[in-house]
């Protein structure tokens, strides 16, 4: 695909998304808006691990940083047009300090220590009660404009917030996309396949790493300064290791090797995860009346996502080890080159 055919698609998703509040319902934009911050929450993620071959397991832990800075500024009224660019920067700094001992090792060690940091600020959100609000987080977190002298743009309500959310993560997807297709990812992705060549020829691997964590975690906080606004809440189950799987399987689901992976990962999983839990009831009433199922398997209240999440991992594992978009893409490409 030409520079110029993908340049005229992103537009002509743009346009897409913006005219999105024409036809959905609030409870359809509402889940439209979280895929689009968790699609980025998930593309940072990808920095690392589809480009530069590093899995974190802690990568919730600059989102969380990102959710907090943002809900704290915003409920001292601080405009939510200077919260956002205040917590990507403590996001960004946070990432920087834990990435600088992180990048010194790699493989299921750098796995380790990214889980240990992540888990090392989930403790600090969630004791530190005086800042944070301890388990109950930081509530009531409602920005009503951006806060620009002059010009009172109006985003309180589901539509308008939604319009925010699409310009700012439209915005940032771009700049991943130019990270990543320019020298400095093109250095990334061969440090992922070689380093010790890359080594030989003067590149310094750690500096590599150390600068893709920080902007990976940078990106991170700004889908996190999104979210505490969006939920009217930063609490610390964002922090938590659980929460820093999402993205991982976001990302193994859409395809790590395609930029757009994550977006489609993040799309299926929670248009997947909403189908599911809307009818979980009814499914299992139904699976009740099988001869093969009790009939009182309905009353057992199995959380079927949870399970339904594992048999989908299993499939993608020994079926679709490329991902969803993989599979597509690449088989598309050999039929074209069989043709």
């Amino acid at each position: 695909m030409s520079d110029r055919l993908k340049l005229i698609t992103l537009l002509l998703t743009i346009i897409f998304l913006l005219l999105m509040p024409l036809f959905l319902s609030p409870f359809n934009l509402v889940l439209l808006t979280e895929i689009l911050l968790m699609a980025l929450f998930a593309l940072s993620f990808n920095l690392l691990f589809g480009y530069g071959g590093l899995l974190s397991f802690g990568h919730a832990a600059y989102f969380a940083t990102g959710a907090y800075v943002s809900a704290y500024l915003i409920k001292v009224s601080v405009p939510i047009i200077l919260a956002i660019p205040i917590a990507v920067i403590a996001a960004f700094l946070v990432a920087i300090i834990i990435g600088y001992f992180s990048v010194r090792v790699d493989k299921i060690y750098f796995a380790m220590l990214t889980l240990a940091f992540g888990m090392m600020i989930y403790t600090i959100l969630f004791q530190w009660r005086e800042v944070t609000g301890g388990s109950d987080g930081i509530t009531g977190v409602v920005a009503t404009d951006l806060g620009i002298p002059g010009l009172p743009i109006k985003i309180l309500g589901f539509a308008n917030y939604y319009y925010l959310t699409v310009i700012i993560v439209a915005i940032a997807t771009y700049i991943l996309w130019r990270i990543t297709h320019s020298p400095f990812g093109e250095i990334l992705q061969a440090s992922r396949e070689n380093p010790v060549r890359l080594e030989f020829v003067g590149v310094d691997i750690r500096r590599l790493r150390w600068m893709a964590f920080a902007l990976a975690g940078g990106i991170a906080g700004l889908a996190g300064a999104l979210w505490s606004p969006f939920q009217r809440v930063a609490n610390p189950e964002i922090a938590h290791w659980s929460f820093s799987a999402i993205p991982v399987l976001m990302t193994i689901l859409g395809g790590a090797s395609r930029f757009a992976g994550p977006i489609v990962g993040a799309t299926v999983f929670l248009l997947l995860e909403h189908w599911v839990q809307s009818y979980q009831r009814n499914i299992w009433e139904w699976l009740a009346t099988l001869p093969m199922f009790s009939s009182q398997l309905a009353q057992q209240q199995i959380d079927l996502w949870n399970l339904l999440l594992g048999l989908l991992l299993v499939v993608l594992i020994l079926g679709f080890r490329g991902g969803l978009l993989e599979k597509v893409v690449g088989t598309q490409h050999k039929s074209n080159l069989d043709n």
